[in-house]
């Protein structure tokens, strides 16, 4: 017997701090005095006293001891909450990564699995944690979020709670150390906890609850058959016809949606299946461009009968209201045609219809009168046989009036008449099917050569036969109609299809797409022009050419065989033959497409001009987010050593004295190490960094930046040999990057492990290598530890603003060199630093040319 899947609980928050975590507990201990199995299964009360004291008299199981790279760490324990198997497990922060090694490399994978055997789970997750708006929420804090859970597992959730909390509250949560321990409160107020990040996180996650709401309530009006609107939520659609109008239309919708906090803007253009006919295709992309500025959605849908299908999707989106242009046609015309708006109006039941007046509003598109089924040449063969057929039907049949009876002359007729209509078309058919029947009434009906029919039987055949030979002229001419129209819109889709396809591949979009153009009807030039100021007196110098294919390019509008106004300052210029109607459509929609590629072009331009004012102002915020703590730190550490030294107050002792001496002395060369980083960096990116190369021992740089590390040197483990060549370097910049890679090293080295600093010599160039024993970084972000002010991980135990790899690169490749990280075998990071040599001693040359 299969067990029935667990139900999944999620307490979503904006932010760290506003107490997801509390919540689940509360919810837990509630259910526990209530007597449910309620376990505890993975919770971090992240040193939160209230978080903890949720925490007694609940039954807790133990996690999994994990050991990764010589460090300990704890996972939620799958195995055992499933050999318990409760009825309620708490499992807390549901988009952690776990540490290599466990069986699942996501907790919400480790949550799939006690759903899967029937176990409800309570969790909790951060809307920065969100795949969706990962990439939003880089930009708001400016950095990313590397662990990330689908959207797809928490909107699964059977229930999602927000758990909300105003961005000044969290900030006094902050200040009473509620939220993170005293040392990192300053920190975290002045970057991720800023008043203005914490109220955008909050707006995601409120849009984001709304929008699982959303879901929710589609689902249920959907399983219960529930068509009626129901207007839990504003939404206004307005129809588009595709004329003029649809400016005013779009901005007064725009303007009621805004009268209604959060109201959604959806505007909807009805094909009737033929595609090209609908509307300016020019027209609507100018539209469609409007209504994405104004913040609204655009959509498009195929329909035959234009206000239901207007109906049809106000009622899919929950719809409250709906916005159409108002008819222009007096009451006499509406007799025989109520139009869309007023049809729509009459349909609509509970959405309200806003029919807008306005000079540019028009009657609806007429349909434009389908060519010509047949050719002219058929036609006129039509006319022909109806002309000569007919008396020569009735001539030989005059003759064997005696012999056949009127019902037989009545199918020879119509036999002629279908024959006309094959061959001529509906309007042949037509005047043979008239001309027969007064043939067959002056010659072959009682009273012989008049136009009085005696017999009722005769008149009921003869009419029959008209009727007969109406329906059936009908039914040819509309299926040689449609083929022809289905012949066109085949056509029409394979330009389309090609043009498309070709506009894809290839690199520039609208030279390619005028090109296109130009071969597919044939036409000697095509010109994209553009306005380039106010019409002068006589239209001179007012328009420039943006592309152009073909010869001779025209040069204003007028100019052309055919020109196609896209919108106020653009238009496409053509020489060559006329298109007919059908083509204009397609051309039409050549000529849309064209302003779409143009401004798809400029705005690459405008991205390509910007990303370095982009990057420049990045590096500006990283900076300043970086320095404003790190820069701090020292210089407040060294006041309060001087200030104590100052103090009358107390008599230190000569070793207190000692201590803060020495601790405002570290302190200040902390402060002048990361000032002349950020000059040096700076200098590095404005190319004006001094560099003097000249030959250098290594084993006489070597020892100078171990002493610099201080207290720290023992640390150390130098093994260099002394039969290495002389390198090309500058010895102070190179001293200054083994320092920094050296103290890095120490730094993510665990005790007693020491950093190992070897040197080789290969070919040349002599390879420096810095290896530690941390816990290295992945091999993927091996070239992103040298982007300026970042911190692998963003771990708080880190210190630095995150240049001292950046500026050792920087160093290196300045004197020729090269810095490049690999893992160290067994676990850790190696740094080598790659530096050519200066030149070759005899010896040395020899051993070189006996190895070759």
């Amino acid at each position: 017997m299969s067990t029935a899947r667990g139900r999944l609980r999620v307490y979503l928050g904006a932010a760290p701090g506003v107490g997801k975590t509390y919540a689940m507990l509360g919810e837990g201990r509630r259910g526990r005095e209530r007597g449910r199995d309620v376990v505890v299964g993975y919770v971090e009360t992240h040193g939160r006293p209230r978080t903890a004291a949720l925490l007694e008299g609940m039954e807790v199981i133990p996690g999994k001891t994990i050991v990764h790279r010589g460090t300990a760490f704890t996972e939620l324990d799958v195995a055992a909450v499933l050999a318990r198997a409760p009825k309620i497990v708490l499992v807390d922060d549901l988009a952690h990564t776990n540490v290599p090694g466990s069986k699942n490399a996501k907790r919400w994978q480790d949550v799939e699995e006690l759903l899967e055997a029937g176990i409800t789970v309570i969790s909790t997750v951060n809307i920065q944690h969100l795949e969706s708006v990962n990439d939003v929420v880089q930009e708001i804090i400016g950095m990313p979020q590397r662990e990330t859970v689908p959207d797809e597992v928490v909107r699964r959730a059977d229930q999602v709670e927000l758990v909300d909390m105003s961005p000044e509250a969290l900030r006094r949560r902050m200040a009473h150390g509620n939220v993170h321990p005293p040392e990192k409160i300053d920190a975290a107020l002045a970057n991720y906890f800023r008043v203005g990040n914490l109220t955008a996180l909050r707006e995601l996650a409120l849009l984001w609850v709304a929008g699982k709401v959303d879901d929710q309530l589609d689902r249920y009006r959907a399983e219960h058959g529930i068509a009626a609107t129901w207007e839990a939520r504003e939404r206004v659609v307005v129809g588009l016809a595709g004329g003029p109008e649809d400016d005013t239309l779009v901005r007064r919708a725009a303007r009621i949606a805004a009268r209604t906090k959060g109201a959604d803007l959806l505007a909807v253009h009805v094909t009737t299946g033929d595609g090209l006919r609908g509307g300016d295709p020019a027209a609507l992309t100018r539209h469609r461009r409007l209504v994405e500025e104004l913040g609204g959605s655009y959509h498009q849908v195929v329909g035959h009968d234009i206000p239901r299908a207007l109906l049809d999707f106000a009622r899919g989106v929950n719809a409250s209201q709906l916005v159409l242009g108002a008819p222009r046609e007096g009451r006499f015309a509406q007799v025989f045609s109520r139009g869309v708006s007023v049809e729509t109006n009459a349909l609509s039941g509970p959405i309200d219809v806003h029919l807008v007046t306005h000079e540019r509003t028009r009657p609806p598109r007429r349909r434009a009168g389908s060519p010509a089924a047949l050719t002219r040449a058929r036609r006129l063969t039509g006319w022909g046989v109806t002309a000569l057929g007919l008396p020569a039907l009735t001539t030989i049949l005059y003759d064997l009036r005696d012999v056949l009876t009127l019902p037989s002359h009545i199918l020879l007729f119509l036999v002629c008449v279908i024959g006309v209509a094959l061959i001529g078309g509906l309007w042949p058919a037509i005047t043979a099917a008239v001309a027969g029947f007064l043939l067959l009434n002056y010659f072959f009906t009682r009273p012989y050569q008049t136009l009085i029919i005696s017999d009722l039987e005769d008149l009921l055949a003869l009419v029959v036969f008209v009727v007969v030979a109406f329906a059936v002229s009908a039914i040819v001419d509309l299926a040689a109609r449609r083929t022809r129209e289905a012949s066109r819109a085949g056509a029409d889709a394979e330009v389309l299809s090609t043009l498309a396809g070709h506009v894809l591949r290839g690199e520039a979009a609208l030279p390619s797409l005028l090109a296109r153009l130009r071969e597919t009807f044939g036409l000697t030039s095509v010109t994209l022009l553009e306005r380039t100021g106010d019409p002068g007196p006589d239209d001179s110098d007012t328009w420039r050419i943006v592309a152009t294919s073909g010869g001779a390019p025209s040069t204003r509008p007028g100019t052309a065989d055919t020109d196609v106004v896209i919108d106020d300052r653009l238009t496409l210029a053509a020489h060559g033959r006329l298109p007919d109607a059908a083509d204009r459509r397609v051309l039409e929609a050549f000529a849309a497409e064209a302003a779409v590629a143009l401004r798809q072009e400029r705005l690459r331009e405008e991205a390509g001009r910007a990303a370095p004012l982009a990057e420049a102002d990045k590096m500006r915020t990283a900076l300043l987010a970086a320095v404003s703590h790190d820069l701090r730190t020292p210089l407040s550490s060294a006041v309060a050593a001087v200030e104590s030294l100052r103090s009358t107050e107390i008599d230190w002792s000569p070793e207190d004295r000692d201590e803060l001496l020495a601790t405002a002395d570290e302190s200040l060369t902390r402060l002048i190490r990361l000032v002349e980083n950020l000059l040096d960096m700076s200098r590095l990116q404005a190319g004006v960094l001094g560099v003097s190369l000249q030959p250098i021992a290594l084993e006489e740089v070597v020892p100078h930046a171990i002493d610099e590390l201080g207290p720290l040197r023992d640390r150390i483990d130098a093994d260099i040999s002394v039969e290495l060549p002389e390198i090309m370097a500058d010895s102070v910049l190179l001293e200054r990057i083994l320092v920094n890679l050296m103290t890095n090293a120490i730094r993510h080295s665990p005790l007693p492990e020491k950093v190992l600093l070897t040197a080789s010599w290969h070919g040349e160039h002599v390879e420096i290598r810095v290896v530690d024993r941390g816990p290295g970084i992945p091999r993927e972000a091996h070239d992103r530890v040298f982007l300026p002010f970042q911190r692998l991980g963003d771990r708080d135990t880190h210190t630095g603003v995150g240049l001292g790899l950046a500026l050792s690169r920087g160093l290196a490749e300045a004197m020729g060199g090269s810095l490049t990280p690999e893992e160290t075998p067994g676990g850790g990071l190696t740094m080598i630093v790659v530096m050519p040599i200066a030149s070759l001693t005899p010896a040395m040359a020899a051993d070189e040319i006996a190895e070759a």
